[in-house]
């Protein structure tokens, strides 16, 4: 038996429990957590923005040590060090065959398995695959990345969801080259992760945008050159910045109508808007056909990063050993299982930056 964070229904309470974990089967991995994030997307999942079959064990940014393997599992050992990947491309899809893993059509099909039972012998599901909110876990060997030298395990948890956003969303998506300006709208544990992404990208101007005035300082120290407290006026703001031009990349990392709007309105003629925000159906954003050709900018969303993970966490590895890339620096409050509710309050009140859960 180990204690998870589980989900029992949608718009439920977090219920921390006793769950019984079966031994690791063929081709899969039991890992000893060491750390998880409190993502948004963890929110999203327990209000129903997101759905996925519950009852649920949430979590899906965390790294540990393998405790066992399956059989047929080689790329892992028991003692290692791993980074869990909550979506695990199939090869296989369409997408895998263009090169766009991280659009794999099958990367969630792990979410509808059975992953665990509590006492009373209840059926729960590995949320977003890899259920990171408990003591240990039982993955697809699949959803494990090998931990590179000279990363710690516990700070490690960050790059298995905000890192690699952030990062693809700069390098991948918004293709960030040197000299450019970057407004980042949201300074949660993505939009540090971006803002950070921005500095080793070369950006000369970073501003950072968001609701909150005290995350100022915290935005200074991964990268911004500018803050701007969100209002009516942020676009204008934005152009007063950048000789009233705009930035030439813009990334929304809030998921809400009114920023994805904002971000596109303070992106130059024939910049680049990315959204990596989560948002509901109910954010509806709208333009005129005659504004699109107007100004010539593109508009794309961007899942994990556009990254492919095994191919990334190398490269931010060696970013992390070079001390360009401060992982702890986007961790503002280090929790146990039983403070993730309040870490999702927090999120909600705009408050802080990313929570770690340590075991």
């Amino acid at each position: 038996m180990v204690r998870a964070a589980v989900l029992p229904a949608v718009g439920a309470p977090l219920e921390i429990t006793d769950i019984q974990l079966p031994d690791p089967g063929p081709g899969q991995v039991r890992v000893r957590l060491a750390a998880a994030g409190v993502c948004h997307s963890d929110l999203s999942l327990s209000n129903g923005t997101m759905r996925v079959p519950v009852p649920a064990v949430l979590g899906h940014e965390g790294a540990g040590t393998v405790v066992a393997v399956g059989e047929g599992v080689t790329h892992v050992s028991p003692g290692d060090g791993v980074v869990l990947n909550w979506a695990p491309a199939c090869g296989g899809c369409p997408a895998c065959a263009r090169g766009e893993v991280w659009l794999c059509a099958n990367a969630l099909n792990g979410a509808a398995d059975i992953h665990a039972r509590t006492a009373d012998g209840t059926e729960l599901h590995p949320g977003l695959n890899v259920a990171a909110f408990a003591e240990e876990t039982v993955v697809a060997a699949s959803c494990v990345l090998p931990l590179p030298a000279g990363v710690p395990l516990t700070d490690a948890a960050l790059l298995g969801c905000a890192v690699l956003t952030g990062y693809g969303a700069v390098h991948h998506s918004a293709q960030v080259r040197p000299g450019e300006s970057v407004a980042v709208f949201g300074v949660g544990g993505v939009g540090l992760a971006t803002l950070q992404s921005a500095r080793i990208a070369g950006a000369s101007t970073i501003v950072a945008v968001d609701v909150s005035p005290e995350k100022e300082e915290l935005a200074r120290a991964a990268g911004a050159t500018h803050y701007v407290v969100a209002s009516e006026d942020t676009a204008r703001e934005i152009r007063a910045l950048t000789g009233k031009q705009g930035v030439d990349a813009a990334v929304e990392c809030v998921g809400r109508a009114v920023s994805i709007r904002a971000a596109w309105d303070s992106t130059r003629r024939g910049g680049r808007t990315t959204v990596v925000g989560i948002g509901g159906k109910d954010q509806q954003v709208t333009f005129s056909a005659l504004e699109i050709f107007h100004w010539g900018r593109t508009l794309s969303g961007c899942v994990y990063g556009n990254c492919d993970p095994a191919a990334d966490l190398p490269v931010l590895a060696e970013h992390v050993r070079a001390g360009r890339l401060d992982l702890s620096a986007l961790v503002t409050e280090r929790i146990a299982l039983d403070g993730i509710p309040a870490a999702f309050e927090n999120m909600l009140a705009g408050k802080g930056g990313r929570a770690l859960v340590v075991f």
